[in-house]
């Protein structure tokens, strides 16, 4: 009885001609969530590894890292 009323209230609000078109839209919505769900094994989300070489392990330890471009310096701009 309660899905009839709804079925109602849906045609009432919607009208016999967008039926149709709200059907095959919540079809192919379901179709690609399935779809998605059964393709998330296939989805590889490691990161590629590196190509540029680590420092020794000895400089590592020591706290010295591959030495980095030099600081730009800072401009102060006064307000006022």
């Amino acid at each position: 009885m309660e899905l009839v009323l709804i079925l109602i209230i849906v045609l009432i609000i919607f009208g016999a001609g967008k039926i149709p078109q709200l059907g095959e839209g919540l079809g192919k919505a379901i179709k690609g969530f399935k779809k998605s769900v059964n393709e998330a094994d296939a989805i590889d989300v490691t990161p590629p590894p590196s190509e540029a070489p680590e420092a020794p392990p000895s400089q590592v330890a020591q706290g010295q890292a591959a030495p980095s471009a030099p600081a730009q310096p800072v401009k102060q701009v006064k307000q006022g």
